[in-house]
């Protein structure tokens, strides 16, 4: 089977959900995949069914990416394997409860997920694909982001971490040649809401979107050269004032002496 001429997405959180369907979208695309996840044997039967279907190449990379040590091993893999042209950074897990009924333990783990992991993957391949001039990096991050105040903080902070990090990444290694975006989904009809004990049934219908939907959305965003996609927003113009709001302040964030409204100004 001869290597595809896209070259490999390496896909992380490959095993369901919005990671399973990318893995299908980009082998449809014609790319080969490299697929990691914890789930060797679910990884195994996408592997073979993505592989038959499309006349692929599929590898699969079990790891826990809650585990450093697994993580350096896929970071590993994405800075040597010249094959790989692009990263689904998706990989992640979603909260149990509120943050003062949530388990702190478990709280640290979606933090060493959805940041600690998802930031050294995707500076890994943004640091590699810069030195060769192509690549792709997409993080998945989500809508929480932007309202923290409705959703479990930590959860919600790790999302303006990936929203924050795209953002940086994107101004460094976008000159170099890499294509930088962030995915950020709405409630998305996956298993993640499951596996941590919730349910999509408290929630209209009207706010769920399917995940076929939302990744087909999202490419159609990476194909337009989206920096940021937001697959449920009607009209680009509410997140372009917001972006242009968030400049606003940049001139006056830092200055040598506290603003007047504090009343501390010195006779």
């Amino acid at each position: 089977m001869s290597a595809s001429a896209l070259g490999t997405a390496l896909v992380t959180g490959a095993s369901s959900g919005i990671g399973a369907t990318y893995a299908d979208r980009l082998a449809k695309r014609g790319y080969d995949l490299l697929l990691v996840a914890r789930d060797v044997s679910r990884l195994n039967a996408l592997a073979e069914k993505l592989s038959a279907e499309q006349g692929i190449k599929v590898d699969v990379l079990p790891a826990d990416l809650t585990r450093r040590e697994d993580v350096r091993k896929v970071e590993q893999r994405l800075r040597d394997d010249e094959a790989i042209t692009l990263l689904v950074n998706n990989a992640g897990i979603g909260p149990k409860g509120t943050l003062l009924e949530d388990d702190i333990d478990y709280l640290e783990t979606m933090i060493e997920l959805n940041v600690v992991a998802a930031n050294r993957l995707a500076v890994a391949g943004a640091q590699t694909f810069a030195q060769r001039g192509k690549g792709a990096v997409i993080n998945i991050a989500s809508v929480v982001a932007f309202i923290p105040e409705r959703f479990n903080g930590t959860y919600s902070a790790t999302k303006a971490f990936v929203l924050n990090l795209t953002h940086a990444l994107h101004a460094e290694a976008g000159p170099k040649g890499v294509k930088v975006q962030a995915v950020l989904p709405g409630l998305t009809r996956t298993e993640i809401f499951e596996r941590a004990g919730g349910s999509f049934d408290r929630f209209p219908p009207s706010m769920v979107m399917d995940v076929t939907d939302m990744v087909d959305a999202a490419l159609a965003g990476f194909d337009q050269g989206e920096v940021i996609t937001i697959p449920s927003l009607p009209a680009i113009a509410d997140f372009e004032a917001y972006t242009a709001a968030r400049h606003a302040l940049g001139p006056n964030l830092s200055h040598d002496k506290p603003a007047g409204r504090y009343g501390l100004a010195k006779a």
